[in-house]
């Protein structure tokens, strides 16, 4: 978008014409809000106007482009068209105020990053109130600002004539005009690499996640693994005391009660495997590295730890859903049909066939299939990260089967 006399000021005050400028000179828009979040570096802030709370994104970066140095400055500005919002006039209308007034801020992205010019149209939003209304969004709306349209491309728009109406064809392709594999997105570029044409990110081929999760930020990554190391070592803890136990005195545990043993033997696996993962580190788990470039296991069989954490926590989950199942049936049996120990113990090698039999069919199969990847937010290796119809196959399937 250009923008006659129009020029940017230093303090990075938005839209102000430049005394300076002379009549038909023209500055491109993009180019001065460039410059204004190079002045001054952009840190997110977690968003206090109550207006913009639970919008769909948590943090913001000042100045905003109405100069606003501050929430205060923003929110008291902001919230004269409340009612407005609260009259739901308009489904886009929150969020299009919220993205001006609190601009999105993703920590790993250190730049403006603007809504769709579709859903900041002034024409469109609140339409009817805008012709009866004093307050009104279409004078806020209709300031210039870099809203992209659809098939935007910073890096192959050609500034048209200052008034020349901009005109974008749809897209001929599955993929947007301009659309390709960037950071933090790992692009899988020569034909030698294992991935090539067998990946794909959204509907962009050849492009693999990478090894942590792009949409979380280094604290929400390092809480993750801190609560998910915490929950497993207890979960161990209290597991292992329960085995232990019974293996101090089996005679003791009959009956419809030793499936719960059998229960908490599986589960203390499983936090076996994460606490490998802890030990292990996310990286040496779940990722791998090839051609210098760092990605999330896609499909493989290895290497051995990524196995080993796939069975672990696989195999014994599996496992222990089956005996959730059992230790139902036993109870149902002892109490509702009466049975005694005697009686459903006579059934007990059944029971031991079902539970691991079948996790071991699977967890087969899945090796077989070459179908475990990583998690790049757990940074284990399961299945059905990375492959929908996996997820459906051997884990969603299985449970809804098993549980119902």
């Amino acid at each position: 978008m250009w923008l006659p006399n129009e020029a940017w000021r230093p303090g990075c005050r938005l839209w102000e014409p430049a005394p300076w400028s002379d009549p038909g000179t023209v500055v491109k828009q993009e180019d001065a809000y460039t410059s204004c979040t190079t002045a001054k570096e952009i840190t997110c802030q977690e968003i206090a106007v109550p207006l913009c709370k639970g919008i769909g994104y948590n943090y913001y970066y000042m100045p905003n482009q109405f100069n606003h140095d501050t929430q205060d400055e923003a929110g008291l500005e902001v919230h004269q068209f409340w009612p407005l919002v609260e009259i739901q006039c308009s489904p886009d209308l929150k969020f299009s105020l919220c993205s001006m007034y609190t601009p999105i801020c993703l920590e790993d992205y250190k730049k403006p990053l603007p809504p769709c010019r579709s859903v900041c149209n002034p024409d469109t939003l609140c339409m009817d109130y805008n012709r009866t209304d004093s307050t009104t969004v279409s004078p806020v709306l209709s300031k210039p600002t870099n809203h992209p349209g659809k098939g935007y491309n910073p890096s192959k728009t050609k500034p048209s004539r200052p008034g020349a109406p901009g005109k974008y064809k749809p897209p001929a392709a599955p993929c947007e005009p301009g659309c390709k594999c960037l950071e933090p997105m790992v692009p899988v570029n020569t034909d030698r690499h294992p991935l090539y044409n067998r990946v794909k990110t959204g509907q962009i081929t050849n492009c693999a996640m990478p090894c942590h999760n792009p949409y979380f930020t280094h604290d929400e990554r390092a809480f993750t693994a801190f609560w998910i190391g915490l929950w497993s070592v207890l979960c161990f803890v209290s597991t292992f005391a329960t085995v232990a136990t019974f293996l101090i005195d089996m005679e003791r545990f009959k009956y419809p009660e030793r499936p719960i043993i059998f229960l908490s033997a599986c589960y203390m696996f499983v936090s076996i495997g994460y606490i490998v993962r802890l030990i292990a580190g996310h990286e040496k788990v779940a990722c791998n590295r090839e051609f210098d470039m760092e990605h999330i296991h896609y499909e493989t069989t290895g290497p051995a730890l990524c196995t080993v954490v796939f069975l672990l926590i696989y195999f014994f989950g599996m496992a222990s859903s089956i005996w959730w199942v059992i230790l139902s049936l036993t109870w149902f049996l002892a109490a509702g049909m009466k049975w005694g120990n005697e009686a459903i113990a006579s059934y007990s090698q059944y029971f031991h066939l079902a539970a691991w039999l079948i996790p071991s069919m699977k967890s087969i199969a899945v090796l077989a299939l070459s179908s475990v990847d990583g998690d790049s937010v757990a940074g284990i290796c399961y299945v059905g990260n990375q492959n929908l119809d996996n997820l459906r196959g051997f884990v969603l399937a299985p449970l809804v089967i098993i549980y119902s």
